[in-house]
């Protein structure tokens, strides 16, 4: 009977497991989840999804998740419920509970015979969960959605995962920038660096300084070209088209509402003392040489900037008084970067104040400036952030460093135990060239070098040079799009896709779990979602052509090419012109003579019709 007993207990006990447990464990290399959890399995068996599907959901942050996959679900064709009662669900969504982690953003995703349970310990992490439940759905409607059992468990790597847009060169709608936000989080990205101010435009409705938005917002003109290849005066054209607009603060208020929902953080950024020609547009009186001014037409670094004046200084914290009243985020931009110091250098009362001030340098004046405006940010609540040139002019314990000149300055700030974010250019600027052709005609005008794909994946934000205690200083990655020459939102997409998706597992995946192949790998199945969303991202070329890829035997170099995108063809010629839809399938490795100094040109198509710019190489 004891015997009995305990084999019933047994028994008893096993039929309370998770589904997953019993079941035979597979490959997750079919899943194609961007980013990669920290620990994900797949078991045999899938979950068909009813016609009629029920979410479970009480509280506010499950409410609002379940809002998210009812809609996506509703896209796919199925009706679905919300009701409090889990006993009834499809789908259970869960906050709080005795296994949950203590960080917020992370979560337990389970798929089995009774269907997906997703729990967290609190919103942030219930929604990334359903973001992950998504990708495990397809992306548009079909006749049956099977899930795939599994059983995920996840958090992140880094507390800030960000990305920048600049509305201030090119103006981009509310509709625009809340897609953005939708390509954020659709990635786990929680911080939207907004840089609204610049030479070029500023774009936030100020009440008190009405002409910020009448003159400040708006430019005359836009060069034409890339500013870095004009050499001489007559190299400068402009296309005489007025360009600007702003957001009303209703408006802003409608953007921060949509990210919150999302769980996204939004860092405004107010340029000063540099970047400020568009102020002085409107408020000439707070420069340090007389007007007039206008708002820039150039790109790049002007040498007028505003005067560190207690005008100056009162005109600054009235616009920051709006701006922190609307934004409830911890951090408050201040740029700080490229300010020339000219002006300063000339002016009386500069030097008034460096005698004052007991100030030997210059740059330090500054220093002296961006502590007054800390100072002010902290009696409001806030915490200053601003680009790496801050360092030179002295920064308090309390400021937060955004490297972007390479990791110089976030391993000086660091080590001074300064909060860090890892923006260096030389991998995160992502309005830098995708084609290893300087100034390629069939991509968007870049600003500086190549940047692909796989250098951004490679990026770790924690710099060997800092110790592991140092490592907690580092908040995170952010990459930046700057838009001088991005003009249009298909542009921005160009620009943003796929390399947003390396950026997301630079910031969510631990460095020592990423592989790249296994990243494309898995990159190729997030293709037909962006399609499905009719994003314009950039496809990428063909590979194979890599000269040491290429295997010579005997008279023949083989090329033997891919493509990352699953059912699209490769088409290519051997004359050096530019394939199309009418040129040669590939289809097996190709042996091509060797002394004949063939250049070889190749091209993804993919199902829906669209082109990669042409990869190539010469076989000589």
């Amino acid at each position: 009977m004891r015997k009995k007993a305990c084999l019933l207990l047994i028994l008893s006990w096993i039929s309370l497991l998770p589904a997953s447990a019993q079941l035979k464990e597979i490959s997750t290399e079919n899943l194609g989840l961007v980013p990669l959890p920290k620990e994900v399995k797949a078991y045999e068996g899938k979950f068909t999804l009813p016609s009629k599907v029920i979410i479970s959901a009480k509280t506010k942050d499950e409410l609002n998740t379940a809002d998210f996959l009812k809609t996506y679900l509703g896209e796919l064709g199925k009706e679905v419920t919300i009701t409090p009662d889990a006993k009834l669900a499809t789908i259970k969504l869960k906050i709080g509970g005795t296994g949950s982690s203590k960080n917020p953003e992370s979560y337990e995703l389970t798929v089995d015979k009774s269907g997906a349970s997703l729990s967290a310990s609190a919103g942030p992490g219930l929604f990334y969960a359903s973001q992950t439940l998504m990708q495990l759905m397809p992306p548009k409607v079909q006749e049956s959605i099977e899930l795939p059992y599994v059983r995920i468990t996840d958090e992140p790597t880094f507390k800030w995962r960000g990305n920048m847009l600049d509305v201030a060169r090119h103006f981009f709608p509310v509709s625009f920038v809340k897609k953005y936000i939708d390509y954020l989080a659709a990635y786990k990205i929680n911080t939207f660096h907004w840089h609204l101010t610049d030479d070029q435009g500023w774009r936030i409705e100020i009440k008190k300084y009405p002409k910020l938005t009448t003159i400040s917002a708006f430019r005359n003109e836009s060069l034409i070209g890339p500013q870095q290849l004009m050499k001489k005066p007559e190299d400068y054209k402009y296309d005489g088209m007025p360009h600007g607009g702003f957001y009303t603060q209703e408006q802003i208020k409608e953007v921060i509402d949509y990210a919150q929902k999302r769980y996204i953080t939004i860092v405004p950024e107010i340029e000063m003392p540099g970047h400020s020609v568009a102020v002085l547009a409107a408020y000439p009186e707070l420069a340090c040489k007389p007007g007039p001014y206008q708002t820039r037409t150039l790109w790049g670094i002007s040498e007028d900037i505003v005067c560190p004046s207690e005008q100056t200084f009162q005109f600054f914290e009235d616009v920051l008084t709006e701006v922190v009243q609307l934004f409830p985020g911890k951090y408050v931009h201040i740029g700080g970067d490229e300010a020339p110091k000219d002006r300063w250098r000339e002016s009386d009362l500069v030097k008034d104040i460096m005698k004052k001030e007991k100030l030997k340098d210059v740059e330090k004046v500054q220093g002296w400036f961006n502590s007054r405006i800390e100072k002010f940010l902290l009696a409001k609540g806030k915490k200053l952030i601003g680009w790496d040139e801050i360092l030179e002019g002295g920064i308090t314990p309390k400021s937060t460093i955004m490297s972007w000149r390479g990791e110089k300055g976030g391993i000086e700030a660091a080590r001074h135990g300064n909060e860090v974010v890892m923006s260096p250019s030389t991998h995160l600027y992502l309005d830098h060239g995708q084609n290893p052709v300087p100034h390629s005609p069939v991509e968007p005008t870049m600003i500086g070098g190549y940047l692909p794909l796989e250098k951004v994946y490679g990026y770790n934000p924690l710099s060997s040079e800092l110790t592991p205690e140092q490592h907690k200083y580092i908040l995170g990655p952010q990459a930046n799009l700057w838009t001088e020459y991005i003009t249009t939102p298909e542009k921005v997409e160009y620009m943003l896709f796929p390399r947003i998706l390396a950026l997301s597992e630079v910031a969510w995946t631990p460095y020592a779990n990423k592989n790249y192949s296994d990243f494309l790998q898995r990159l190729g199945k997030q293709f037909p979602r962006l399609d499905a969303k009719n994003i314009l991202y950039r496809v990428p070329e063909p590979g194979g052509m890599e000269t040491n890829k290429i295997v010579t035997q005997g008279d023949k170099a083989i090329l033997t090419l891919t493509t990352l995108y699953p059912g699209s063809q490769i088409r290519y010629t051997l004359d050096g012109t530019v394939p199309n839809e009418t040129s040669d399938v590939y289809t097996k490795p190709l042996p091509i003579p060797i002394n004949k100094n063939l250049k070889v040109r190749a091209i993804t198509i993919t199902p829906n019709g669209r082109h990669s710019v042409p990869a190539e190489v010469v076989i000589p």
